[in-house]
């Protein structure tokens, strides 16, 4: 798999998808500076450690998630390495068992597709219809790192400018405290 072991600090100059030159819009008319690495599509833990070791900073889990009537949908941020159990989330939010939203849901609020999505695609999220939640955990990083609309390229950002990003959509996250069932195991 390819990774151009180069770290842009600029927009890609090549042919791109709409939302992706979007969110480079929104990042420039914020002044919000990044680091771009360009790979091919990153779909494996493996493949994403790679992208990570050329960006020299860890690559977020986001996980697009809806209640069982799949009335109330949210993006779930949190460390990429961290096992993820719907039951502790869920509970922090008091919902019903919450479970992966499909795709079609993915496209219309936030316009992209499984494998790419990022708090950066609330961007799309007008009507505002997914609730950002963050993990506690992922605030101890410097850097949050995401994908831009599609999961070719990934963005490094300064935690307090991606949430300046995020806020600038109208969005405002809940933060949550998931315990790492690792951790459960091990007692």
């Amino acid at each position: 798999m390819y990774i151009d072991k180069n770290r842009y600090t600029t927009r890609p100059t090549d042919d791109r998808i709409p939302q992706e030159f979007a969110i480079y819009d929104r990042l420039e008319e914020l002044s919000i500076p990044f680091v771009r690495v360009d790979h091919d599509h990153a779909d494996t833990i493996e493949f994403c450690q790679e992208v990570e070791a050329v960006l020299g900073s860890k690559i977020c889990k986001n996980l697009f998630l809806c209640n069982r009537q799949q009335t109330e949908f949210y993006l779930l941020m949190m460390p990429g390495d961290k096992p993820f159990k719907t039951k502790f989330l869920s509970a922090q939010l008091g919902c019903a068992r919450l479970s992966f939203a499909d795709d079609g849901h993915m496209r219309d609020f936030l316009q992209t597709v499984p494998g790419s999505v990022s708090a950066l695609e609330l961007l799309f999220d007008a009507q505002h219809q997914v609730q950002l939640v963050i993990d506690r955990d992922l605030l101890a990083d410097e850097f949050i790192s995401g994908h831009p609309g599609r999961s070719t390229s990934t963005l490094q950002l300064k935690r307090e400018d991606l949430l300046r990003f995020v806020e600038s959509t109208g969005h405002s996250p809940i933060y949550v405290d998931l315990p790492d069932p690792r951790m459960e195991d091990q007692a």
